[in-house]
């Protein structure tokens, strides 16, 4: 194992953490904040891999959940019209990364993670997420060889159950909840 291999998979330790500490936080605000830091540290490992989807789609991620970490604040940006915008950003980034078909899991990723996320309802990111984002994000990362982020999107959504059950599924889907509030 060389010293190259242990600093890239490090990052993506990094980010495990990040993402873990995450799903405890009932605000919405603190989810996307701490979600946007361990996407910081993914964007650094998949670069360090050539993995260049990837690294953009976390990029892009950082760039909504900064957006919607204002979601109460600033009007605008509770605009739906918000999503296809972020749509078209992650079809380009698709296609000026485009390295055959993997490309596609980013891409799906940040598409569904984009229409999740705008709901801004702590029930369905946690669905999307378990759904739409860990499993082929799993796909993705056995791939390019980003091992230590496998690791992590087993156990987020291990957290993610834990913290459907902890906080209870009603509360987090129910729209006047503290979740909603940030």
């Amino acid at each position: 194992m060389s010293m190259a291999f242990v600093i890239i998979q490090s990052f993506g330790i990094i980010s495990t953490i990040f993402f873990l500490l995450s799903y405890q936080v009932k605000s919405n605000k603190a989810l996307y904040l701490i979600q946007a830091a361990g996407c910081g540290t993914f964007a650094i490992q998949y670069l360090l891999l050539g993995a260049y989807s990837g690294c953009l789609s976390q990029l892009f991620v950082i760039l909504r959940n900064l957006m919607l970490s204002r979601y109460n604040q600033w009007p605008w940006v509770r605009c739906k019209s918000w999503v296809p915008v972020f749509i078209a950003f992650a079809l380009i980034i698709t296609r000026l990364t485009w390295s055959g078909p993997i490309s596609l899991i980013p891409l799906l990723v940040m598409i569904a993670g984009t229409i999740g996320m705008w709901t801004n309802n702590a029930g369905l990111i946690r669905l999307v997420g378990l759904t739409f984002i860990s499993p082929p994000w799993i796909i993705y990362d056995c791939v390019t060889g980003a091992y230590s982020a496998i690791v992590t999107e087993v156990l987020v959504m291990a957290v993610v159950v834990s913290s459907i059950v902890r906080f209870g599924w009603r509360q987090m889907l129910d729209t006047e909840s503290e979740f909603q509030k940030q």
